[in-house]
């Protein structure tokens, strides 16, 4: 707020004693110029030549007079603007974060996996925030929390808008949050400006109960339930506290029948688009200097589930050439694929041009990882009977990572026969890489360079356009409807850490560029 805002908001009657005493100076210091007193100002004047000089002056004091109201208002509806903008989408958004960031399972650390007390918690805290944006909300089978404005034309096509509300362990606050709070604050700000029934379309927010799938292994439960794909056999998944899917969610009064699954299926052709925000958990929008980039595209991912068995013996008594220890073949298996996935071009052979673009794509786009390892007994004397091993596995093209995966699975066969130890290899999960629609992103690109260009009032460079090397809920929303993306820059590209930031000032471009999309559809 500037300062003449400021006046004319708390102190009115002063801003009308200097326009008076300003609009007198003012007639004085004409009527010196005219050779006319003031004091003789009035609607009768006699003499012919005194008209001559009353009209411009009189006109002056009316215009003078009304200038203040004029600027008053101009600057109310400027100032309307701003504690609507900011102190909504920044400020507002900002304290929502944090204080989802503080709803774990967790001591110190955040944690808030699917169905979790904390991830009850926070579902009701969205829930809250989605009403005080006015929208309709409800929460499904598969506990994903939906907020919904019909608009002017309930019949239309509905634009989905959401991110997920699980987290990793010892996660950042901005994963998944961002994308729900940035929608619910930009649906805020037309609720606010009375434009919220406006819009041509139902729009309709939705925050995933489980992304990461961290606690049951099985990632998209919440989005692939509402896009038709999730598995009826994932309800009979198990955590490592033999507690099912099922289960978890008949703990929270939710009885879901594997009958019933199919009916958390949106029909497709209710469904006009899918828009998620999301930080880019990359460097690459803060080395390019930019808040928002468009993306166009993610990249396709596997997950395995290695288990390596061995024999199981003392530590002191076994001799090291009799030793059928599955530690270190996991070892050699780890090295193997660190090394296939940062050299893929010496373990794979192609002919041809096509096949060339594919290895080149995995050079540049393959990332593998072992994220998570488990022995048992586990006992720093005893030689383990049996090793545990999750292998993640990216890479932008799809026939490049099954090519990898061949490979990887044919070598991983090899060492576990010559170290005489059984290895087995399961496929967790897998998702294509996905292509953002054209026509989406495009919109989104504009959305994003009008929010840059109306906050820093002036003209901004082209909007970077990227893929995202992770897993979003747009992976599963794809199977449904045409998907977009914007990626909101993170501090060093970290994510997965509590060391994950986002500046107050990207969440306020966040919110500001989904409201910008959201006009399109006013």
């Amino acid at each position: 707020m500037n300062m003449f805002s400021f006046i004319s908001h708390q102190f009115p009657w002063l801003l009308f004693s200097l326009r008076d005493c300003f609009c007198k100076l003012f007639v004085a210091a004409m009527g010196t110029v005219c050779h006319f007193k003031p004091h003789t100002l009035s609607f009768h004047h006699h003499h012919h030549h005194d008209h001559h000089h009353f009209y411009p002056i009189w006109l002056c004091y009316v215009f003078l007079s009304l200038l203040p109201l004029l600027a008053s208002s101009y600057m109310y509806s400027d100032d309307k603007r701003d504690d609507l903008f900011p102190e909504i989408l920044r400020d507002e958004a900002v304290a929502r974060l944090n204080e989802l960031g503080k709803v774990s399972d967790a001591d110190g650390y955040l944690e808030r996996t699917f169905m979790s007390p904390a991830a009850v918690r926070a579902g009701k805290l969205i829930r809250e925030w989605m009403e005080d944006a006015g929208l309709r909300t409800w929460v499904d089978h598969m506990g994903n929390i939906h907020g919904r404005i019909e608009g002017r034309n309930t019949t239309s096509e509905a634009l989905l808008i959401g991110s997920h509300l699980d987290t990793v362990v010892d996660a950042g606050m901005f994963d998944g949050s961002l994308g729900i709070i940035s929608a619910i604050s930009a649906l805020k700000v037309l609720k606010s400006t009375r434009m919220l029934g406006n819009l041509k379309r139902p729009v309709e927010v939705i925050a995933f109960s489980d992304e990461e799938g961290v606690r049951f292994q099985s990632t998209f439960l919440g989005s692939a339930a509402i896009a038709g794909i999730l598995p009826v056999t994932t309800l009979r998944t198990s955590d490592k506290s033999g507690v099912t899917v099922q289960d978890a969610l008949r703990e929270h009064s939710i009885d879901l029948a594997e009958e019933s699954l199919s009916h958390l299926k949106y029909d497709a052709s209710s469904v006009w688009a899918y828009v998620e925000v999301h930080i880019e958990q990359g460097p690459v929008l803060e080395w390019v200097g930019f808040p928002l980039g468009v993306v166009k595209g993610i990249a396709g991912q596997t997950r395995l589930k290695v288990t390596v068995r061995g024999s199981q013996g003392h530590a002191g008594t076994v001799p090291m050439s009799m030793r059928q220890d599955p530690m270190v073949a996991t070892a050699e298996l780890i090295v193997l694929l660190e090394s296939l996935c940062k050299h893929p071009k010496d373990y794979l052979f192609y002919d041809g041009d096509s096949d060339a673009s594919t290895l080149e794509s995995l050079s540049s786009s393959l990332v593998c990882t072992v994220g998570e390892i488990s022995t048992w007994p586990s006992a720093s004397n005893v030689i383990p009977g049996q090793v545990t091993f999750t292998v993640d596995l990216r890479a932008i093209d799809d026939k490049g990572r099954e090519d990898v995966l061949y490979e990887l699975s044919n070598q991983m066969y090899q060492i576990c026969e010559r170290r005489s130890v059984s290895c087995f290899i399961e496929r967790k999960h897998d998702a294509n890489a996905v292509i953002c629609d054209s026509e989406l992103s495009s919109q989104l690109k504009s959305a994003a360079h009008a929010a840059l260009n109306k906050m820093t009032g002036e003209t901004q460079h082209e909007v970077p356009v990227l893929m995202s090397g992770a897993g979003h809920d747009a992976m599963a929303m794809s199977h449904l409807t045409k998907v977009g993306m914007l990626f909101v820059r993170c501090r060093g590209g970290i994510s997965h850490s509590p060391a994950e930031h986002v500046l107050d000032d990207d969440v306020w471009a966040a919110g500001m560029a989904v409201l910008a999309f959201l006009e399109t559809n006013l």
